[in-house]
C-alpha cells in the first residue's frame, strides 16, 4: 500500500493512540479506494491521500466535515525527526530528549502541529501542504512560523530554561 508507514506515522501523531491511528489509516485507504475516481490524473497523490486522512481524523473528532478552517487548539504524538535542511528547530529537536519533544508537540494546537509535521517529518513542500490542508501557501508559511515559535517556547518552558 503506497505511503502506508508515512500515513500511519502522521495518523499516530494526530490521534496519540496506536489503535486509533491504525483505524484512521484503514478508513483513509477505504475512502481513497471508494473515491479513487475523483482523483485527478497528474495531480499530487500524496497530498490527496493525506487530505483524506486529515478530513477523516477531523470528522471522527467532531462529527463534522473538516473545513479549510480548523479549531485552534488540540493535540498529537511521536515520531522520528528527519530534516532536509538544518534549522535551529531541527537541531533543537535532534538534541532534546525524545520524551520532552513528544510532550511539547502534544501541546501544540492541531493546525500548528499538522503543518509542522507535514513540513519537517513528512518532508512535504509548501505547495503539497497547501493542497493537503486546503489553505493558501501564505497561511502554510505563517502557521509554520507560529508552530516553530510555539514549539520552541513550550520546550523552553518544559525544560526549565
Amino acid at each position: 500500500m503506497p505511503l502506508f508507514e508515512r500515513l500511519y506515522n502522521f495518523a499516530h501523531w494526530l490521534t496519540q493512540d496506536r489503535e486509533e491511528a491504525e483505524d484512521l489509516v484503514q478508513e483513509t485507504y477505504a475512502k481513497a479506494l471508494k473515491g479513487f475516481s475523483s482523483f485527478q490524473q497528474g495531480s499530487n497523490f500524496r497530498a490527496w491521500i493525506y487530505q483524506i486522512l486529515r478530513n477523516t481524523f477531523f470528522t471522527s473528532r467532531s462529527g463534522l466535515k473538516a473545513a479549510a478552517t480548523v479549531p485552534l487548539e488540540s493535540e498529537s504524538d511521536q515520531q522520528t525527526f528527519p530534516a532536509i535542511n538544518e534549522t535551529p528547530e531541527s537541531i533543537l529537536l535532534q538534541r532534546l530528549d525524545r520524551q520532552l519533544v513528544q510532550e511539547a508537540l502534544g501541546r501544540l494546537a492541531v493546525p500548528n502541529r499538522e503543518v509542522l509535521l507535514l513540513c519537517e517529518f513528512e518532508e512535504m513542500s509548501y505547495r503539497e501542504i497547501s493542497a493537503t490542508l486546503a489553505i493558501p501557501i501564505g497561511t502554510v508559511m505563517s502557521r509554520l512560523s507560529r508552530a516553530r515559535r510555539a514549539l520552541r517556547d513550550i520546550v523552553q518552558e518544559l525544560h526549565g530554561d
